[in-house]
Order: structure tokens, then C-alpha cells, then sequence
């Protein structure tokens, strides 16, 4: 058990620490409610980063044979060639969102075109070459949102982590301090009261034996 503060044994100083310690345990509840919400929210956002992981590698690994069987069939010249100019051209707007005080990026695309562009010519290279071009394309959009996810889910974790430090704190450092302090200078408070009555006591019985000596 955590030892009791060094202060004064007074009853101000007494209504100071209770004051202290009800502040404490409204703070310890209002952390943890709070951490507690922000493992809701984490879990959400792992399984929704989880699907599109999924997707997103499914995706690619598609569009990736498919590159790979056009190199096989295609001139490097050719190949290079078209691939040297972009199929989309995309902008990203990056603001920022709250999840519960955290402050994470909020990615929204926008696209010129939603048809993909090929800068080549359809009869010099094979359709695997324009399907996995296509595939990356349209895979674009969701890589972004993907890496928003992922970055959400690591600043609410780090989040998490800084309260769950906070509210153990509390529960187990200052609020026990705060209860132990309040025990002690109680227990002062009740010995000092017990000594002036006795000297009081005393004080009487002096007083009484003189009374009766005089």
C-alpha cells in the first residue's frame, strides 16, 4: 500500500485531501469510461483494417500475376512504354477527424476520371497487361483508405496505452496515497484530541484538589 503524504495533521489540510481524493476517483472514472470507449472504437477500426487488408492484397496479388504473365509475352520496350504515363491521375485532401480526443488523418480522393486511361496501344500488348493496370487503378482508392485505417489504428493504440497509464496511476498510486493520508491525519487529529482532553481532564482535577485544599 502506497504510504501516506508528508503534510500537516490539521483539518484544513484534511478537507484539502478529501477534496483531492473526490476529484481523483471522478477523474479515474471519466479515464477509464474513456479507455474503455477507445477500445470499442479500436476494435472497429482493426476489423475494418483487417477486411481491407484482405481485399487489398487479394487485389494486388491478381493484378501482380497478371503484370507478371505480360512480361512474359511482352517486348521490355513495350513494356516500359506503357507504363511510363499514368492511368488515373488522383488528388488527396488530407484533413483530420476526432475518434474521442484523437486526432487522426481523414484521407478523401479525388479522381479526374473514373475511366482508366491506357497510353498505349491496345494491339502491341497483351489484355493481362490491361487488366492489371485497370486492377491498379481502380485499387488506388482503396490503398488510400487503407493506410487512413492503419494510421487511425495506430494513434488510437498509443492513445490507449497513455490512459491506461493514466488510470492505473490513479487506481493504484494516488488514489490509495490520497486514502492514506486522510487515515493518518485522522488518526492524528483523533490522538491530539484524545491528549487535550486528558490535559483538560487533568487541568480539572488540579483545579478541583486546590479548591478543596484552600
Amino acid at each position: 500500500m502506497p504510504a501516506a503524504m508528508r503534510v500537516n495533521p490539521t483539518r484544513m489540510e484534511l478537507t484539502r485531501i478529501k477534496r483531492r481524493l473526490v476529484t481523483a476517483r471522478r477523474g479515474h472514472k471519466l479515464l477509464k469510461d474513456k479507455r474503455d470507449e477507445m477500445v470499442r472504437q479500436f476494435i472497429l477500426l482493426v476489423r475494418e483494417n483487417d477486411r481491407l487488408r484482405r481485399e487489398v492484397e487479394k487485389e494486388l496479388g491478381t493484378a501482380l500475376g497478371n503484370f507478371a504473365m505480360a512480361r512474359a509475352v511482352t517486348e521490355p520496350q513495350l513494356m516500359e512504354e506503357a507504363l511510363l504515363y499514368p492511368a488515373r491521375r488522383v488528388s488527396v485532401d488530407m484533413g483530420i477527424r476526432s475518434v474521442l480526443s484523437v486526432r487522426v488523418p481523414a484521407l478523401t480522393v479525388k479522381e479526374e476520371a473514373q475511366q482508366t486511361m491506357l497510353s498505349y496501344g491496345l494491339a502491341e500488348t497483351s489484355a493481362q497487361l490491361d487488366g492489371a493496370i485497370e486492377g491498379l487503378a481502380a485499387l488506388l482508392p482503396k490503398l488510400i483508405h487503407l493506410a487512413e485505417v492503419e494510421k487511425a489504428c495506430d494513434l488510437l493504440a498509443d492513445e490507449i496505452e497513455k490512459t491506461r497509464r493514466r488510470v492505473n496511476a490513479l487506481e493504484y498510486v494516488m488514489i490509495p496515497q490520497f486514502e492514506e493520508t486522510i487515515r493518518f491525519i485522522t488518526m492524528k487529529l483523533d490522538e491530539n484530541e484524545r491528549g487535550s482532553l486528558t490535559r483538560l481532564m487533568k487541568v480539572k482535577d488540579m483545579i478541583q484538589e486546590r479548591a478543596e485544599n484552600g
